[in-house]
């Protein structure tokens, strides 16, 4: 993943995963040794060239009849269907998102800013299932289910990560347009002055009036390995760009920088939202 300025791929889907680039790379190998080209193979399992070249390059999560007629047509004797089980172990993440989600598993800092709605490691199960819920194109209960199972899981990394560093800046108005209604809304309030008592959780929240502001390109996410390396993440309507160019995250982390000097400090910060939780 670490390689040109902004590395995506299909849409925006960050650079393919480890486990992506696995499985294709055993595809590739049975296919081969079947004696098919990606064109001869396409009629035989009524899939496209491009569909299996996406999958042997690690870009495509393969659907499960994918697997079952290439199971067939390959004679794998069920070594696919094995290998793809390791694929599935987050069904309620996107698949542009999973890379990211298990960097954070290991980061030694997560910075966040956001102006669009309250972050997943910092959302409620009633405000994250109004967000669900309220998605478009509609989705049904299973996947809501997958995607709180998900989400869930991540939010354990504040507390279970004492030694990570996570500071959080948020828009005043994340608060303010009520997302869910007003107990949802207090509730969340709530919930995120309780994580901001973490030792390693600060929360600085970005006035509604400030009338020099270095985050007005969007939200960001960057975070740093335990080798210290840096990652960045910027995510939009229909996907996510991940960002490993040197050059490229330096602006973005000064960019940071600048908004932790623009936000209110985390006292203020807590005051503000005392006092919006007491006007609910």
């Amino acid at each position: 993943m670490e390689d040109a300025s902004t590395d995506t791929y299909d849409g925006g889907r960050p650079e393919p995963s480890g486990s992506l680039r696995t499985f294709g790379a055993v595809y590739q190998g049975f296919r081969e040794n079947a004696g098919f080209t990606q064109e001869a193979l396409a009629p035989a399992i009524r899939y496209s060239a491009h569909y299996i070249g996406s999958v042997e390059q690690g870009r495509r999560l393969p659907s499960k009849t994918f697997i079952d007629r290439s199971e067939e047509t390959l004679n794998a004797n069920g070594v696919l269907r094995k290998a793809a089980k390791r694929l599935s172990k987050q069904p309620g993440l996107a698949r542009w998102f999973r890379e990211w989600a298990e960097l954070e598993k290991q980061a030694i800092s997560l910075y966040t800013y956001e102006c669009r709605l309250v972050p997943g490691l910092l959302q409620t199960e009633a405000y994250a299932r109004t967000l669900f819920t309220e998605q478009i194109p509609h989705l049904d209960d299973g996947q809501i289910e997958a995607q709180w199972a998900a989400r869930s899981e991540r939010q354990r990394l504040l507390p279970e990560r004492p030694n990570t560093a996570y500071r959080f800046i948020l828009e005043e108005h994340l608060f303010l347009r009520r997302t869910g209604g007003v107990e949802v809304t207090r509730e969340l309030i709530g919930h995120v002055l309780d994580l901001a008592e973490l030792r390693n959780t600060q929360v600085q929240v970005m006035p509604l009036v400030r009338e020099k502001h270095a985050g007005l390109d969007g939200p960001m996410r960057l975070l740093e390995t335990p080798d210290n390396q840096w990652f960045a993440y910027c995510e939009g309507q229909r996907g996510g760009l991940f960002v490993s160019d040197p050059k490229e995250l330096s602006v973005l982390q000064m960019r940071y920088v600048k908004l932790l000097s623009q936000a209110l400090t985390p006292e203020d910060s807590r005051s503000l939202l005392e006092q919006m939780r007491g006007a609910l």
